[in-house]
């Protein structure tokens, strides 16, 4: 036992951890060697017990020992790809029987160090090619030097490795319920909910488990690692050696430097990126990742609809911070409801609610060739966002509160759709009127003043006095009038300021009367009412409407009022 710790000692002198140099007699031969790449060896050696993370760069192994002291040793090895398909296998190797060439016991120059290392022989145990977590496990091995070799042949990646002697013990890696598969239970248009069977780990064995939960729009990932990768698209090198200590100038090609501009212009030697940077750009990809705790069930929203989408669930010793996969799953989200169009009559009003956030879609297609279309919108409550398109071609997008009225240049065989979007309070009315005769007006225009004034010192124990801003055009106007309590809400009022309901609504009771006003001058387009007949106290609620040739009215803004206690 003792010549086998003597001759693994001068195995690995020159294989430890990356941040040193190798050992040499000559420094500036040392420098040369490790410029040269068929000199330079990277190996390291595999702690017991602990996931090591490390990279690999296109078509270059690299080889890793660890030490079995006695026979009939337990041994468990597990590869994990991050990135790429890998390459490795798992070697007994054969010890030399002396530590030197001469048996002095100096260490020998490098290049007879790694003669010596690649000519060991040994026998393979164990090798697979792919990109899933795979493991060797034996019960009982012999002691020894093993060696583990790692090869990507596709592009420079990323692995983890776990290597252990007390595989029962440590038990690093949560463990798989007996059903591994991610189920979906549930499928909408945005949303989609999955549930999968709990860790034996953490029911059984009390371990702290938290549960991740993955979703992307291209495949299912077999590790954590893998995603992790995937996530940090920028920084894939994660752990690659700075410039000049670890690798020859040869492997800035890996890092998207050409090589041929090596030689020519060495300014970015100057100041190397940090570790962990590429030199190159590359756009984030669409994946996500939710960490949810130790819940087994978990719905994913804000997905779009008509959408694959891939879900992967991971497992996450949080002690360990090591973690296992799930069998993941896919699923494709409902379509988005397919929206009725409504057609919209040459010169007819048409009525249209809109959902709070919703949308409507309206068409209007002239039978007949069109100099112009006219399109008069009256929003009944807020203001709604409305947008025109003419043939496919946006022509107009705003938002309308009250009476809009919009002309556009028409065109033979135009098709015009109209896309009525609400607010996010509460359920929009409109009224909509499209015509291709431009002196049809449906609804009576309105001055820009529309309230309702009261004159405080006419006001008695029976009677108000109010007045409002007329129209230069002769119209009819109707002022109706409705008790109301102390404690009038603003859900009522809300009700009330809906301007799309007319006279044709109200009771013949609240009528105060109708009568027909205009004035040229529209400075003196003033006209006032007294309301009889009221009681003393009491609240009233007033309303003007000023009604249209085809007897479409608009109302004004409503106005409460209250009579005099004692006269």
């Amino acid at each position: 036992m003792v010549l086998l710790h003597w001759c693994l000692l001068w195995l690995l002198l020159p294989l430890t951890s990356r941040t040193q140099k190798l050992p040499t007699r000559d420094e500036e031969l040392f420098q040369m060697q490790i410029r040269d790449k068929a000199f330079f060896h990277d190996s390291s050696v595999i702690p017991d017990g602990a996931e090591m993370s490390s990279y690999l760069f296109k078509d270059t192994p690299r080889r890793y020992f660890f030490m079995v002291e006695e026979d009939n040793t337990p041994l468990s090895v597990t590869v994990t790809p991050c990135d790429a398909p890998l390459e490795w296998k798992l070697s007994l190797q054969e010890l030399p029987e002396e530590g030197s060439a001469d048996g002095s016991g100096d260490p020998e120059p490098l290049d007879q160090q790694k003669q010596q290392v690649t000519d060991v022989k040994g026998t393979e145990l164990f090798s697979y090619k792919g990109n899933d977590v795979e493991y060797f496990l034996s019960s009982s091995s012999p002691s020894g030097l093993y060696q583990l070799e790692l090869l990507s042949t596709e592009k420079d990646t990323h692995f983890k490795v776990y290597a252990t002697t007390t595989p029962e013990s440590d038990q690093p890696y949560p463990e798989l319920p007996y059903d591994p598969r991610v189920d979906v239970t549930s499928l909408g248009r945005t949303t989609v909910t999955l549930v999968w069977k709990p860790s034996p780990t953490a029911s059984m064995l009390k371990q702290p488990i938290e549960y991740c939960v993955v979703i992307n729009k291209e495949h299912n990932f077999k590790s954590l690692c893998a995603v992790e990768t995937k996530m940090s698209a920028d920084d894939t090198f994660m752990m690659a050696p700075k410039p000049g200590l670890d690798f020859s100038p040869f492997d800035f090609a890996h890092f998207g430097f050409p090589i041929d501009n090596l030689g020519k212009d060495r300014s970015f030697l100057a100041k190397p990126p940090k570790v962990g940077r590429h030199a190159y750009w590359r756009p984030k990809v669409d994946i996500q990742k939710i960490c949810i705790g130790n819940k087994n069930i978990f719905t994913v929203s804000d997905l779009k609809p008509d959408t694959q989408y891939y879900f992967d669930v991971f497992m996450v010793n949080t002690n360990s911070n090591l973690s296992t996969a799930y069998v993941g799953t896919f699923a494709k989200t409902k379509e988005e409801a397919k929206q009725k169009i409504m057609e919209l009559k040459d010169g007819r009003v048409t009525d249209v609610f809109v959902k709070r956030r919703g949308t409507k879609f309206l068409r209007f297609a002239p039978v007949s060739t069109h100099q112009k279309a006219s399109f008069f919108i009256y929003s009944c409550l807020d203001a709604v966002q409305v947008q025109v398109k003419r043939d496919g071609k946006l022509l107009l997008s705003q938002n309308v509160e009250g009476i809009r009225h919009f002309q556009l240049r028409g065109k033979p065989k135009a098709k015009y759709l109209i896309r009525l979007r609400g607010n996010r309070k509460a359920t929009s009315m409109l009224k909509i009127l499209a015509t291709t005769k431009p002196n049809k007006q449906a609804f009576p225009s309105l001055p820009e003043d529309t309230r309702i004034k009261a004159f405080d010192k006419l006001r008695t124990c029976s009677s108000v006095t109010v007045a409002w801003v007329g129209t230069q055009e002769r119209r009819k106007f109707c002022i109706y009038r409705k008790e109301v309590d102390g404690n009038y809400s603003e859900d009522q009022k809300r009700r009330e300021q809906n301007r799309c309901l007319g006279p044709d609504t109200r009771k013949k009771s609240e009528k105060v009367l109708c009568k027909y006003f205009h004035s040229p001058n529209r400075k003196k387009a003033v006209t006032t009412e007294t309301i009889k007949d009221l009681q003393p106290g009491k609240s009233y609620l007033l309303d003007v409407y000023v009604v249209g040739h085809g007897g479409h009215s608009v109302k004004y803004q409503s106005k409460v009022v209250k009579t005099r206690k004692v006269c």
